[in-house]
């Protein structure tokens, strides 16, 4: 491969694309593992698999393809810009909205809205995630940064694997959880049942929530969840997983008359600038919706 990239691997590695992913600062394990699947990625000079085993003295080799320029069409959209420079921006996500293109939403999503309102997001997630590090599912609201350059994307996403980047969200629950704090370390992965769920699996990835119990009304909960890793539903799964599933949640629970949505907002979130390295945070409170579901539980109902 021309402009490749070599490496000799000094230990045995159980799989290349775990271990390619922490070699390259920036590139999620599934981004290496589409770097693999385009043969972009060779061990002893054979093209590797995503599975393939390395061992001590082999030679790894891969280069990185420069982005394809965007083909999505900027729309004009009404974003709640928290904070936003040279290097990123906060966004405060209302409900409802898709964070990238995908099956059924080609447009009206988050990244057109960033389209729409400037050009030049990092590339590094890809042509159809422009600017995405991180995401939140479609009915959850709350806090995201997104990156204006690929140096930028590179360093948050660092931060977020490292665990440097932290996540605070306010959750209502079905039931009275009886602990005031509890760590909940359950691995998660595809449901083999319903391919669209994840589930807590013995061999899924390794997942950690933390909460802390704020109240307890009308035989629900209101929760601090701090996030410990970021796998697909997780906070959903893991509260599932303890028989308390969030508010309102139709995959993990049930719809709820109070919200129509998993009563589920990103409420803070704290990292350190990629530029400056300055610790910076941002909260915004529950949308509407939220309070108001937990107003309703909160009050006394007529016998």
């Amino acid at each position: 491969m021309t402009g490749a990239e070599q490496h000799t691997v000094p230990v045995d590695a159980p799989r290349v694309d775990q271990y390619l992913a922490g070699l390259l600062a920036g590139q999620s394990r599934s981004q290496v593992q589409r770097l693999i699947a385009q043969g972009h990625v060779r061990i002893n000079d054979a093209p590797a698999r995503s599975g393939s085993r390395l061992r001590a003295g082999d030679r790894l080799s891969w280069e990185v393809p420069p982005p394809v320029p965007t083909r999505l069409d900027a729309e004009s959209m009404d974003l709640r810009v928290l904070y936003e420079d040279e290097d990123l921006a906060i966004i405060d996500k209302p409900a409802g909205l898709v964070v990238h293109p995908g099956p059924g939403h080609p447009t009206g999503t988050l990244v057109h809205g960033l389209l729409g309102r400037a050009p030049g997001w990092s590339t590094i997630g890809g042509t159809e995630r422009p600017g995405i590090v991180h995401r939140l599912d479609r009915d959850t609201s709350g806090l995201m940064v997104v990156a204006r350059n690929d140096d930028a994307h590179r360093e948050l996403a660092r931060q977020l694997q490292r665990r440097i980047m932290t996540r605070r969200y306010r959750a209502i629950v079905v039931g009275e959880v009886a602990d005031p704090a509890a760590r909940i370390e359950a691995s998660i992965g595809r449901d083999p049942r319903k391919r669209q769920r994840m589930a807590v699996l013995a061999g899924g990835r390794e997942a950690v929530t933390e909460f802390r119990r704020l109240q307890i009304a009308g035989g629900h909960s209101l929760l601090e969840v701090r996030l410990g890793t970021g796998r697909t539903h997780q906070i959903r799964v893991h509260l599932a997983y303890i028989h308390h599933p969030v508010l309102g949640d139709p995959i993990y629970g049930r719809r709820s008359p109070v919200i129509a949505r998993p009563a589920l907002h990103a409420e803070a979130l704290t990292l350190r600038h990629p530029r400056t390295g300055k610790a910076m945070t941002w909260q915004t409170p529950p949308p509407d919706d939220f309070e108001s579901a937990w107003n309703s539980l909160a009050q006394p109902k007529m016998r």
